[in-house]
């Protein structure tokens, strides 16, 4: 946490209250205690700390009573009960009735209650921040739904807010940058792409292409970028990991689509990087052109095969692992750009898309300039260009 915790301590005993005041005072915590249930309800109830650790056994007050009345009045704040009972059926009564954790005494090692104290408050933080995220997304889903009949209305008007949701044009996480362009055809946006953080050191994103054109094929998009923040909520809120797991998240995403009954199917790529290893780890669903790895020398695709997402029932995706250079250059391209190459067979425009990719040092302004892309102009097929770079001098 940014500011100093207070922590209640209520424990009977002088000199155990004394030993874990003081270790936890020269840990940074800011203390408070009492050495009954009924003195430490008055002073939670005055002071509201952030944390409490409670015994069991108090005078005056038993311990699970004192734990139920915090719990009922406050049920955010975590109580970590500190117990020298060894009976089973106390911990879990004590654990049934809401206490976040559970310490037994003697503690030997004062680092493992310190240890305790720093979960339930990260994870009284995360609380918070899901909670602030759920309500966002309530908004954002009233939003969409409005949006949603703005488009039936006024398509132009739909297409300005349907860009709202994307990402920021570029953005830096550690060493890598993350930059995407979006050029939309005449009609409203087939295509789609965003990233993403998941915690600390994982980076998710993906990029999107929807068949048709038109209000049906935006929705699908925004109906992508919602499905993938509820992933990333069932992350936070649950511990739920399929949003780590490319493979696992195309493969509910083709389950919740096909429930939908849209006759519509989307070419996906997601992946997820991880920068403590320097590993992507990535899913494909005929992505069309296939991704292109740049080390700053020589470009190449990354070819694989597999089906569109939202197309069949019993479509299985797989997860694919590359290690990334100390400096690269990673492109994503919809297929609308293939459209405006003017070579004749499919080789030949592969070819053509290679020689654009020249470095890893080359950016993604340049590379669009090379196809004379231009947000003013109208093309007949959406066309998104996505990169991801590292520049290890950069870092």
């Amino acid at each position: 946490m940014s500011t100093i915790a207070r922590i209640l301590t209520i424990e009977d005993d002088p000199a155990i209250r004394n030993g874990i005041v003081t270790y936890l005072e020269d840990s940074g915590f800011e203390m408070l205690e009492a050495g009954d249930g009924i003195a430490g309800l008055e002073l939670f109830r005055r002071e509201h700390p952030d944390a409490v650790l409670c015994d069991l056994r108090l005078p005056g007050m038993d311990g699970l009573d004192v734990l139920a009345t915090i719990i009922g009045e406050s049920p955010d704040t975590p109580v970590v009960v500190v117990s020298g009972i060894t009976v089973v059926s106390d911990a879990v009564q004590a654990l049934r009735l809401g206490a976040w954790d559970y310490v037994t005494k003697p503690v030997h090692d004062m680092g493992v209650l310190e240890n305790t104290l720093h979960r339930v408050l990260e994870r009284v933080e995360l609380l918070r921040e899901n909670r602030e995220y759920r309500e966002h997304l309530e908004v954002l889903n009233r939003d969409l739904s409005s949006s949603l009949q703005q488009l039936r209305e006024d398509a132009e008007a739909g297409r300005k807010v349907q860009r709202q949701f994307l990402p920021a044009a570029q953005q830096r996480f550690g060493n890598y940058v993350f930059s995407q362009r979006l050029f939309p055809s005449m009609y409203l946006s087939g295509d789609f792409v965003d990233f993403f953080p998941i915690d600390a050191n994982h980076v998710g994103f993906y990029i999107a292409d929807v068949s048709g054109h038109g209000a049906a094929s935006a929705f699908v998009t925004v109906m992508l970028k919602t499905l993938i923040s509820q992933y990333r909520e069932a992350h936070w809120q649950e511990g739920d990991e399929t949003i780590y797991h490319p493979a696992r998240v195309l493969q509910r995403l083709n389950r919740d689509i096909r429930r939908q009954n849209l006759e519509k199917f989307a070419i996906i790529f997601y992946g997820v990087i991880d920068r403590s290893t320097d590993r992507m780890v990535f899913s494909a669903g005929a992505q069309f052109p296939y991704p292109i790895i740049c080390n700053g020398r020589k470009a190449r695709f990354l070819k694989y095969k597999s089906r569109p997402v939202g197309m069949f029932d019993d479509s299985r995706f797989v997860d694919h692992n590359l290690d990334l250079p100390g400096e690269f250059a990673f492109y994503l391209v919809s297929d609308g750009l293939m459209d405006l190459l003017p070579q004749a067979s499919l080789q030949e425009k592969f070819d053509a898309l290679l020689e654009h990719v020249t470095d890893a040092d080359s950016s993604l302004d340049e590379f669009i300039g090379g196809f004379g892309l231009d947000e003013s102009k109208e093309y007949p097929d959406d066309i998104t260009v996505f990169k991801i770079e590292r520049h290890d001098a950069h870092a």
